[in-house]
């Protein structure tokens, strides 16, 4: 099926059964145009799932205690200082969502809006010559498979971070990950959201 898309303010026609092909991309933040082109992969994915919501959701998740952990509140204190008005952040340095407080704020979701659009952020471990990648995908992120947590799916679309080496002493392996590597993720994650979301043509989030 294709219908026409506006964005960055230019009428496009976007195949979106090809779209929904590709459930899932991986791209290496060490690349100069890395930003650019998580922006350009998560567009076509945000194209493929949005319908009529009531508002857009970042649910940036993680927590500030962990240095791998705090992928996703970086990114969220990030978005929240770009000052974007389509877009709620929820899960930032300040008030990060985390195991703890997940369910709880999926319920008051759930409670104040009736349609979200669920866009899930969050740090993950993985394979060595995958260290440094963001995955953008389509379908809901389950936080905490990583270090066996069973905790709810959430989202349509999720980005993570793969912030280090997976497969054992996972909560050690998150505590001992690079701040810098962290920070250079972080930033170039919430620049991608940022430019796509400062050129989106959509409903304001309340």
């Amino acid at each position: 099926m294709k219908e026409n898309t506006v964005f960055f303010g230019v009428k496009m026609v976007f195949n979106q059964q090809k779209a929904l092909a590709v459930k899932e991309q991986k791209i290496d933040t060490n690349e100069p145009d890395a930003a650019k082109k998580i922006t350009e992969a998560f567009s076509r994915f945000f194209c493929s799932v949005l319908g009529n919501n009531d508002s857009i959701i970042l649910l940036c998740i993680g927590t500030d205690r962990s240095t791998g952990d705090c992928l996703g509140p970086l990114v969220g204190t990030k978005l929240i200082q770009a000052g974007i008005p389509c877009i709620t952040v929820m899960g930032n340095l300040e008030e990060p969502v985390h195991a703890k407080n997940l369910k709880c704020v999926l319920k008051k979701i759930d409670n104040k809006y009736s349609n979200p659009l669920i866009i899930a952020v969050d740090a993950c471990l993985g394979k060595l010559d995958h260290v440094g990648y963001v995955t953008i995908g389509l379908g809901p992120l389950k936080p905490g498979a990583g270090v066996k947590k069973d905790l709810p799916p959430v989202g349509k679309i999720y980005l993570t971070g793969i912030v280090n080496i997976g497969g054992f002493m996972e909560y050690l392996v998150l505590q001992n990950t690079r701040l810098s590597r962290v920070m250079k993720m972080a930033d170039t994650m919430a620049q991608a959201l940022i430019d796509f979301f400062k050129n989106f043509k959509g409903p304001v989030s309340k």
